[in-house]
């Protein structure tokens, strides 16, 4: 970020203005030497949704679309409007496939009774009936969907799909009986079978090391590690009761999630075969989630977790910093770099470095509204990308891992 040492009262007229910001963009290279990237050549996807309907979390939820622009912020569009056939549904951006040409969207539903009845019990009720929850494989060039969580159907409530390393199999996670598993299937939706191993409890997290070789995920908020196959399950035992949300480094080394008690909770790595336990970072008491809409929310918002860097050598995150939450890098030989120092009140989340190791995405609420940025890391200089005013939001962003013709 550029601190000016004096302010100019001479006023410029709106064009005049526009026309040096944008010349200050495309001359971005030069400020930070001839070698760094004038803007990221690669496709976001995210998701824009309502935050301040009245009627609690159903009335703003379902406003949810699923989108994706360039990575300079230009190009919006919408994807899978299609899948929106019920004023009771919404989507959400969930990935990418590993060529970027297939964007993975969640479809939700759920019966505005059932929503009601959520909001007086300040808790889920997700039955057969009155949610539905799946996901599909959406192409980009074509527009075609396929929903993949609805072929040889094994639940009505199917979240966290993701391309298997081997590139032929999809892992998701199914609510059977209550009860969320671990599932593995092939590309077409077929032949979908459970990883979770004897005696599972409830599953969330759930995602595959680089080499295929293992899964890990949590618990009953345990971590565990366990072959691809389901067998040979390890318990990463911390002592604590909350550990969270388990994600591989690259080259699958180091095994990256959040232990501690809900709400109080700090990154820690643990390597591959169990061994090297050890706390990386603290988040300054950060309660880990961010809470996305601005009415009273009875889930608390969406979790807010520290990523690994490209390379797999430092972990991003974000902390509490006095009034603010801010962004962070630390290294895995513990060096740590604060990346943003913003206005107070401000809050950053969902930080997700893109596949070059150039970029930062992430979302900030400054100003009151919920917006996504881009940070080139080779100085720290960083764009807003979204342009929304107050009521809306811009959340979950999603780096596509190739890079793609921009969109018009």
């Amino acid at each position: 970020m550029t601190t000016h040492s004096h302010r100019s009262t001479r006023k410029y007229p709106p064009a005049t203005i526009l026309m040096v910001l944008s010349a200050w963009w495309l001359a971005w290279p030069s400020l930070a030497g001839a070698d760094s990237p004038r803007r990221p050549d690669r496709l976001i996807g995210y998701t824009e949704f309502r935050t301040d309907l009245p009627g609690g979390r159903h009335a703003n939820v379902r406003t949810k679309r699923a989108a994706i622009m360039n990575g300079d912020g230009t190009g919006k569009r919408s994807v899978a409007n299609k899948l929106v056939d019920d004023p009771d549904t919404w989507t959400q951006f969930a990935g990418w496939s590993p060529d970027g040409k297939q964007a993975i969207v969640s479809r939700g539903w759920q019966d505005p009774e059932n929503a009601r009845w959520e909001e007086k019990h300040e808790r889920f009720r997700m039955l057969p009936g009155m949610w539905e929850l799946d996901t599909s494989l959406v192409d980009l060039a074509t527009e075609n969907t396929s929903n993949v969580t609805a072929i040889e159907r094994v639940s009505h409530y199917n979240g966290g799909l993701f391309f298997m390393p081997d590139g032929r199999h999809l892992g998701f996670t199914p609510l059977i009986n209550g009860v969320s598993k671990p599932f593995v299937m092939d590309l077409d939706g077929r032949n979908k079978r459970d990883v979770s191993g004897k005696d599972a409890g409830f599953t969330y997290g759930y995602s595959a090391s680089p080499d295929g070789e293992l899964i890990s995920y949590h618990e009953n908020y345990q971590v565990y590690i366990a072959k691809a196959d389901g067998t040979n399950k390890r318990h990463i035992k911390t002592g604590n009761p909350f550990d969270f949300a388990p994600r591989w480094s690259v080259g699958g080394r180091w095994l990256l999630f959040v232990s501690g008690v809900r709400g109080r909770s700090n990154p820690l790595v643990v390597r591959r075969d169990g061994t090297g336990l050890r706390k990386i970072a603290d988040l300054g008491g950060y309660q880990g989630w961010i809470l996305f809409l601005d009415v009273p929310d009875f889930h608390q918002g969406s979790s807010d977790l520290p990523v690994w860097s490209a390379d797999g050598k430092s972990v991003f995150y974000t902390a509490r910093k006095e009034k603010n939450v801010e962004l962070f890098q630390v290294a895995l030989t513990g060096t740590t770099t604060q990346l943003t120092q913003s206005a107070p009140g401000s809050l950053h989340y969902h930080p997700t470095p893109s596949p070059d190791g150039r970029w930062l995405l992430y979302g900030s609420m400054r100003d009151g509204v919920r917006q996504l940025f881009v940070m080139r890391l080779a100085d720290h200089d960083e764009r807003r990308l979204t342009d929304l005013k107050r009521g809306y939001a811009a959340m979950w962003p999603h780096w596509c891992p190739s890079t793609i013709p921009a969109q018009k």
